[in-house]
Protein backbone atom coordinates (compact mmCIF):
# COMPACT_ATOMS: atom_id res chain seq x y z
CA UNK A 1 0.00 0.00 0.00
CA UNK A 2 1.80 3.48 -1.18
CA UNK A 3 1.70 6.44 1.41
CA UNK A 4 -0.37 9.58 0.20
CA UNK A 5 1.88 12.11 -1.44
CA UNK A 6 2.64 15.56 1.29
CA UNK A 7 3.36 17.57 -1.52
CA UNK A 8 0.37 16.83 -3.52
CA UNK A 9 -1.79 17.21 -0.72
CA UNK A 10 -0.07 20.39 0.69
CA UNK A 11 -0.64 21.65 -2.67
CA UNK A 12 -4.53 20.45 -2.72
CA UNK A 13 -5.01 22.39 0.41
CA UNK A 14 -3.37 25.76 -1.24
CA UNK A 15 -0.55 25.72 1.51
CA UNK A 16 3.02 26.60 0.69
CA UNK A 17 5.29 25.85 2.95
CA UNK A 18 7.89 28.78 4.69
CA UNK A 19 11.29 28.98 5.60
CA UNK A 20 11.70 27.25 8.80
CA UNK A 21 11.69 29.35 11.65
CA UNK A 22 14.89 30.69 12.82
CA UNK A 23 15.86 29.34 15.99
CA UNK A 24 15.24 31.68 19.71
CA UNK A 25 17.64 29.85 21.86
CA UNK A 26 20.12 27.33 22.63
CA UNK A 27 19.05 24.47 20.75
CA UNK A 28 18.48 22.99 17.74
CA UNK A 29 15.04 22.40 15.57
CA UNK A 30 15.77 18.88 14.99
CA UNK A 31 17.21 15.99 16.12
CA UNK A 32 17.56 11.96 14.13
CA UNK A 33 18.14 8.99 15.87
CA UNK A 34 18.26 5.92 13.41
CA UNK A 35 14.89 6.31 12.16
CA UNK A 36 13.06 8.69 14.34
CA UNK A 37 12.61 12.33 13.95
CA UNK A 38 12.24 14.24 16.97
CA UNK A 39 11.15 17.85 16.45
CA UNK A 40 11.45 21.05 18.65
CA UNK A 41 8.66 23.04 19.84
CA UNK A 42 7.10 25.72 16.89
CA UNK A 43 4.46 28.10 17.30
CA UNK A 44 2.02 29.93 15.23
CA UNK A 45 4.30 32.20 13.26
CA UNK A 46 3.17 33.34 10.07
CA UNK A 47 5.74 33.52 6.96
CA UNK A 48 6.34 37.62 7.56
CA UNK A 49 7.78 36.75 10.63
CA UNK A 50 4.86 37.84 12.92
CA UNK A 51 3.57 35.76 15.76
CA UNK A 52 -0.15 35.16 17.12
CA UNK A 53 -0.24 35.86 20.89
CA UNK A 54 -2.05 35.98 24.11
CA UNK A 55 -4.38 33.85 26.78
CA UNK A 56 -6.65 31.33 24.61
CA UNK A 57 -9.51 31.30 26.68
CA UNK A 58 -9.51 35.15 27.63
CA UNK A 59 -7.95 37.17 24.65
CA UNK A 60 -8.14 34.67 21.94
CA UNK A 61 -10.84 32.20 21.25
CA UNK A 62 -11.16 28.57 20.77
CA UNK A 63 -11.59 29.17 16.66
CA UNK A 64 -8.46 31.30 16.60
CA UNK A 65 -6.37 28.92 18.84
CA UNK A 66 -7.10 26.25 16.52
CA UNK A 67 -5.66 28.28 13.30
CA UNK A 68 -2.61 28.96 15.00
CA UNK A 69 -2.17 24.73 15.88
CA UNK A 70 -2.78 24.35 12.54
CA UNK A 71 -0.29 27.13 11.35
CA UNK A 72 2.05 25.79 13.90
CA UNK A 73 1.85 22.35 12.15
CA UNK A 74 2.55 23.79 9.14
CA UNK A 75 5.76 24.84 10.69
CA UNK A 76 6.91 21.82 11.98
CA UNK A 77 6.03 20.59 8.22
CA UNK A 78 8.29 22.85 7.07
CA UNK A 79 10.89 21.83 9.72
CA UNK A 80 10.50 18.11 8.78
CA UNK A 81 10.81 19.36 5.00
CA UNK A 82 14.47 20.29 5.68
CA UNK A 83 15.38 17.75 8.08
CA UNK A 84 14.50 15.02 5.85
CA UNK A 85 15.09 17.11 1.97
CA UNK A 86 12.20 14.64 1.08
CA UNK A 87 8.51 14.66 3.04
CA UNK A 88 7.51 11.43 1.64
CA UNK A 89 10.37 9.99 4.04
CA UNK A 90 7.62 10.09 6.79
CA UNK A 91 6.44 6.71 7.90
CA UNK A 92 4.38 7.46 11.00
CA UNK A 93 3.51 10.75 12.71
CA UNK A 94 3.97 9.25 16.01
CA UNK A 95 3.84 11.66 18.93
CA UNK A 96 2.49 15.49 19.54
CA UNK A 97 2.78 17.17 23.07
CA UNK A 98 0.55 20.32 22.21
CA UNK A 99 1.10 23.28 25.11
CA UNK A 100 -2.08 25.62 25.08
CA UNK A 101 -1.06 29.56 26.58
CA UNK A 102 -4.68 28.59 28.71
CA UNK A 103 -6.43 31.27 30.89
CA UNK A 104 -6.63 29.42 34.40
CA UNK A 105 -10.16 28.09 33.61
CA UNK A 106 -9.89 26.71 30.18
CA UNK A 107 -10.75 23.18 29.54
CA UNK A 108 -10.76 22.74 25.39
CA UNK A 109 -6.86 21.89 25.11
CA UNK A 110 -7.92 19.16 22.83
CA UNK A 111 -10.24 21.18 20.52
CA UNK A 112 -6.96 23.86 20.02
CA UNK A 113 -4.06 21.15 19.03
CA UNK A 114 -6.83 19.40 17.09
CA UNK A 115 -5.74 22.19 14.82
CA UNK A 116 -2.88 20.64 14.29
CA UNK A 117 -3.26 17.05 14.25
CA UNK A 118 -6.65 17.53 11.73
CA UNK A 119 -3.29 18.92 9.57
CA UNK A 120 -1.36 15.66 9.72
CA UNK A 121 -4.28 13.62 8.70
CA UNK A 122 -4.67 15.68 6.22
CA UNK A 123 -1.16 15.67 4.83
CA UNK A 124 -0.11 12.23 5.69
CA UNK A 125 -3.49 10.54 5.59
CA UNK A 126 -3.93 7.66 8.53
CA UNK A 127 -0.01 7.78 8.60
CA UNK A 128 -0.83 11.39 10.10
CA UNK A 129 -2.77 9.75 13.41
CA UNK A 130 -0.33 10.21 16.41
CA UNK A 131 -0.71 9.80 20.31
CA UNK A 132 -1.03 13.32 21.65
CA UNK A 133 -1.11 15.26 24.83
CA UNK A 134 -2.56 18.48 24.90
CA UNK A 135 -1.59 20.48 28.17
CA UNK A 136 -2.16 24.20 29.13
CA UNK A 137 0.62 26.69 30.79
CA UNK A 138 -0.06 29.72 32.06
CA UNK A 139 2.48 31.24 30.22
CA UNK A 140 4.72 30.13 26.64
CA UNK A 141 8.05 32.04 25.19
CA UNK A 142 6.56 35.03 23.60
CA UNK A 143 3.34 35.01 25.22
CA UNK A 144 2.54 32.61 22.21
CA UNK A 145 -0.77 31.20 22.25
CA UNK A 146 0.60 27.56 21.62
CA UNK A 147 3.16 25.25 20.67
CA UNK A 148 3.70 21.86 19.81
CA UNK A 149 6.26 19.25 19.26
CA UNK A 150 6.71 15.97 17.23
CA UNK A 151 8.33 12.32 17.38
CA UNK A 152 8.10 11.56 13.75
CA UNK A 153 9.20 7.72 12.40
CA UNK A 154 10.94 8.14 8.96
CA UNK A 155 12.24 5.93 6.37
CA UNK A 156 15.90 6.26 6.74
Amino acid sequence: MSLPNPYERLQALGIVLPEPPSRIANFVSHVQIDKLLFLSGQGPLEADGSKHTGKVGTEVSVPDAYLHARLTGVNLIAVMHTALGDLRRVRRMVKLLGMVNAAPDFDSHHKVINGCSDLFVEVFGLSGRHARSAVGFSSLPGNITVEVEAIVAVDP
